[in-house]
């Protein structure tokens, strides 16, 4: 039998009438509602999750170039704050396709260390390959419905080419932090998990006037309030 109290300070308390098996098979079974555990005598009291004071929300960033205009597929790095262990972690799939002779997506984001996959949806075979110095590599020919992989162990930027199609360029950021996102056609990303506070962040684009692409500074973020970060360019080549 089990029972299930809450309190006003949202204390839990579980009463189980039984064993509980060394394999912690109870725990096991419910392991995102008591993340802290007391065994005595049968009697399983689960402390409640302690919310910081500090709100934690998605912190919303437009990157615009000096004429204001937005910059699509911009990266944004924020370094974590102290103390934070948490681990680069990304809702999106480590995979960059070839589709239409073109990467998709353009820019793709990984943590360090991260196994990336280069499916191939076209009815042609590309060989892909990087000269980048976080992560040279070579990828020989396949062909449709084939997939290749490759792992980046370096964080930077890597860069990428077919050598069947010179058209074909895209981008791997290889980051360190979990807070990170790529913006979109608006020039907009919402970085998740971080409280208010001052810190230090990286905008990258290939076209960033700055050392390997990158602008640099520190930043005072509050989440529910959009932050612009003006960013020079150079012009786009494609245009």
């Amino acid at each position: 039998m089990l029972r299930r109290f809450a309190s006003f300070s949202q204390v839990m308390i579980l009463i189980f009438l039984g064993n509980i098996g060394h394999d912690g098979g109870m725990l096991r079974a419910f392991p995102w509602r008591y993340p802290s555990v007391m065994l005595t005598s049968g009697l399983l009291i689960a402390a409640p999750m302690m919310l910081s004071a500090t709100p934690r929300a998605a912190l919303p960033v437009q990157v615009v170039d000096q004429a204001g205009m937005p910059l699509r597929d911009a990266v944004i790095e924020i370094a974590a704050p102290a103390g934070d262990a948490r681990r680069p972690a990304f809702p999106w799939r480590n995979a960059m396709a070839q589709k239409n002779q073109a990467f998709v997506p353009g820019t793709l984001i990984v943590a360090r260390g991260a196994v990336v996959a280069f499916p191939n949806f076209d009815n042609v075979r590309h060989s892909l390959y990087s000269f980048s110095k976080p992560g040279p590599f070579k990828i020989d020919l396949y062909g449709q419905d084939q997939t290749r992989t490759q792992q980046f162990k370096v964080a930077g930027t890597i860069a990428l080419g077919c050598n069947i199609h010179d058209r074909m360029q895209g981008y791997i950021r290889v980051t360190d932090t979990p807070y990170a996102a790529r913006t979109d056609l608006n020039g907009l990303a919402d970085v998740e998990g971080l409280a208010r506070g001052s810190y230090d962040v990286v905008v990258w684009h290939p076209r960033i006037r700055g050392v390997g692409g990158e602008w640099r500074g520190k930043l005072v973020l509050d989440p529910g309030k959009r932050l612009r970060v003006t960013v020079a360019v150079r012009p786009d080549a494609g245009k």
